[in-house]
């Protein structure tokens, strides 16, 4: 914002400020000099003489007046506002920026600064192109997509370049977020390496640093503009107002960037430092503005392609990867850049030419943490920087799903069937809100951590599946003492809490140490537990030929990984249909003696430091394991199914989902393993198996239950209407499960 505009609207608002404050002072003064308060209420007020009378006259007159001067400067002060927000869009693409600073260049626009001017259409569709490979890359792009959407006004299309992880993760967190008015599309990164892979590269970025000179060639070749964006940039301001820009570049510049803000191109940072060539200080290539169409028709690829060849003659290799050859590409062809304000891609560091622009701009647009040490840097606007990227690292994202009033939408077609979904729904339903919540679409973030665990050959491994809330985070150290193979779980977590448990889990040398562990994080929303939701997220997600279907509050025996793989071979589940039981346990000792061996537990058992799973509170739910048989067994042995029979088992990846109309607590694993057992799958029980539950204070959905005759009712339908599909879908071999419910 100029000081012209700033000093103006300081002026008006004081005025109005002023205006308000005389109108009072002067009703004030009228009221007291006909000898009565204006706040003395009606009904102890005598009639008006006709001196009042027309001093009332006179008081309305002067209000109206007032009012009218009012509306008058509140219109003046909001185009003022209206003004300077569009000439901020075309003061921002000013033709050339000085080197020594860009307020200059802001300053020359104040002539048309306080005149409104719409650099964009509103409902102009904008796109924003990223390179994105790998899991910590595809975790880091989420805080840069959460301020784009947290200031846009416009639709949006982004084209992510990405591998395989990428794709995988950010097609579902996509998919899932349906933000209205923003399409994705992505690009296999695999096929470019081609281009690109000769280039000798020392950057930490390595191959995926270069992909940016393929996408005149990459993206659709009807699309003619783009901004390019790194991982790490975090908007301050409206994508739209950078998108504006292009309208400012002359017919000969297809290239928007800001000059390099460190040293580095200048040369002599270090004994033999040599740096690529570039023209002045050189550019950043954090923010990119690529007009595709005129590259093209320069002959983008053979351009870039030839300069690298050249410079690789000399220098070797690239030290800052595309940057490099960026930089040398428009020294030799300077009349192809459109210089940027710096303040379109401020780039946090130690260097003084940084914190010269952000000590000269008061208007940061775009921050970009390109320094290694990032939120360590020392100087003294860190604070703000840090500030404005925490805001988004753990902004609610839910709340970012809102619509554009005003543009015309493409509703997907998950989004046009989930509303024809709700509306199906009785509000007047007692159950309404266990029946929308089942229908609730989480934001879904699939392998939030470093995942390295390949199944290939190893057709009898076993995943642990399992999911999990923040208070249940102090048992995944001993998890993972206890069970060494592959992991898959689910985390039921805010945005705010996804960050805690990163820090959580960084600092954990045990759980830093494993990357055969998938973290998949299913963001909050709604006042259920999504227990089932979770379930399926955390056994889609596993990718071994057979699972471990647990909860995270119990620790599997030492040694259950290795038991399991054989008991796999032995059970032949790869040809018939088995769930193997591992007999649950528990404890009310927060401290145990964990047993090492079945002998040692019998032990504990006979002793009553252990007793067989939830005996005192809910016998049903684990008393087919039959532990009696269960002492001396040495041999795998069939049980039947009964009634609230809830055991936790060993089956086939591709077994059943659980059913997601069971929130919270209640019912959840029961219904499962009735459809297990409505699919004819045997429950065997394994002799030298075991798990032991360890104590933890209740959960929130449990003392609902608990606590509210609602909650239990509606359970209690569910379970019926559970029945109900299962008869449909099963026919007569699910009579059994229905009589059942009857005779209970």
């Amino acid at each position: 914002m100029s000081l012209l505009c700033r000093g103006r609207l300081k002026l008006l608002a004081a005025s109005l400020t002023a205006v308000a404050l005389l109108t009072w002072l002067y009703l004030l003064a009228g009221s007291l000099e006909g000898g009565r308060s204006l706040l003395l209420a009606p009904c102890l007020a005598q009639g008006p003489s006709p001196a009042q009378l027309l001093q009332r006259a006179v008081l309305e007159a002067r209000l109206r007046q007032v009012e009218e001067e009012n509306r008058r400067l509140r219109l003046q002060l909001s185009q003022s506002q209206d003004g300077n927000y569009g000439n901020q869009q075309w003061a921002a693409s000013a033709d050339t920026a000085p080197e020594d600073g860009d307020t200059t260049a802001e300053d020359r626009s104040n002539s048309s600064q306080c005149q409104r001017a719409a650099a964009v259409h509103k409902c102009e569709l904008i796109h924003v192109a990223c390179v994105c490979a790998g899991y910590n890359a595809s975790r880091d792009v989420v805080t840069l997509v959460k301020s784009v959407l947290f200031h846009r006004r416009n639709p949006l299309h982004f084209h992510f370049i990405t591998d395989a992880v990428a794709r995988r993760i950010l097609g579902a967190l996509f998919q899932s977020w349906m933000v209205p008015s923003v399409q994705v599309s992505f690009y296999d990164a695999d096929e470019l390496k081609s281009d690109v892979s000769w280039i000798p590269n020392k950057h930490y970025s390595g191959i995926y640093g270069l992909m940016k000179l393929t996408l005149a060639k990459t993206l659709p070749s009807d699309l003619s503009k783009v901004i390019v964006l790194d991982t790490d940039i975090t908007f301050a301001t409206d994508v739209a107002e950078l998108w504006g820009i292009f309208r400012k570049f002359t017919d000969k510049q297809a290239i928007g960037l800001v000059e390099n803000q460190s040293d580095w191109y200048l040369g002599n940072l270090w004994k033999n430092h040599r740096p690529w060539p570039a023209l002045g200080r050189g550019f950043n290539t954090g923010v990119i503005l690529l007009h595709l169409e005129r590259l093209r028709r320069l002959g983008w690829e053979q351009l870039w392609r030839l300069t690298a060849e050249r410079e690789l003659m000399s220098m070797l290799s690239t030290s800052l990867a595309d940057q490099d050859i960026f930089n040398a590409l428009i020294k030799q062809n300077p009349v192809l850049v459109h210089r940027l304000p710096c303040f379109w891609n401020v780039q946090l560091s130690d260097h003084t030419r940084s914190e010269q622009c952000y000590t000269e701009v008061s208007d940061l647009k775009v921050i970009h943490w390109n320094s290694p040490k990032k939120l360590r840097v020392k100087n003294k606007h860190v604070e703000f920087f840090r500030n404005l990227y925490l805001t988004f690292l753990e902004y609610d994202g839910n709340l970012l799903r809102r619509e554009l009033f005003g543009c015309p939408s493409q509703a997907s077609a998950e989004s046009v069937q989930l509303q024809g979904a709700l509306e199906q729904l009785d509000e007047d339903d007692q159950c309404y809100d266990f029946r929308r919540e089942r229908l609730a679409v989480h934001r879904l973030h699939l392998y939030f951590l470093q995942y390295e665990y390949e199944a290939v050959g190893q057709e009898h491994d076993v995943t642990l599946v399992a999911q999990l809330s923040m208070d249940r985070l102090q048992m995944l150290e001993a998890i993972c003492k206890h069970w060494e193979g592959p992991v898959s779980l689910a985390l039921y977590l805010s945005d705010a809490e996804a960050q805690q448990f990163l820090r959580y889990a960084q600092a954990s040398e045990v759980l830093r140490g494993r990357r055969n562990v998938g973290y998949h994080v299913v963001y909050k929303e709604g006042q259920f537990y999504p227990v089932n939701l979770l379930r399926n997220v955390a056994l889609d997600n596993a990718n071994t030929p057979y699972v471990f279907l647990a909860d995270v509050d119990f620790l599997p025996m030492y040694g259950l990984y290795h038991y399991l793989r054989k008991a796999v071979v032995q059970m032949d589940l790869a040809h018939s249909k088995k769930a193997l039981v591992v007999p649950a346990f528990e404890t009310l000792r927060y401290r145990l003696s964990f047993p090492k061996s079945k002998a040692e537990l019998l032990s504990m058992l006979d002793m009553g430091t252990l007793y067989t799973f939830r005996y005192h509170v809910w016998p049903k739910g684990h008393a087919p394991t039959d532990y009696a048989k269960w002492r001396t067994a040495t041999t795998a042995y069939r049980v039947d199914w009964e009634p609230d029979f809830e055991p936790y088992v060993v089956v086939r990846r591709d077994c059943p989902h659980y059913d997601r109309r069971f929130l919270g607590f209640g019912w959840n694993k029961v219904a499962h393993v009735m459809e297990l057992d409505a699919q004819e799958f045997e429950l065997m029980v394994l002799p030298n198996a075991f798990m032991v539950h360890m104590p933890h204070a209740p959960s929130f959905d449990i003392s609902k239950f608990r606590s509210s005759a609602a909650y239990r009712s509606c359970l209690s339908t569910l379970k019926d209407e559970f029945h109900q599909d299962l008869s449909r879908k099963y026919g007569a071999a699910a009579l059994k499960y229905l009589t059942a419910r009857r005779g209970v």
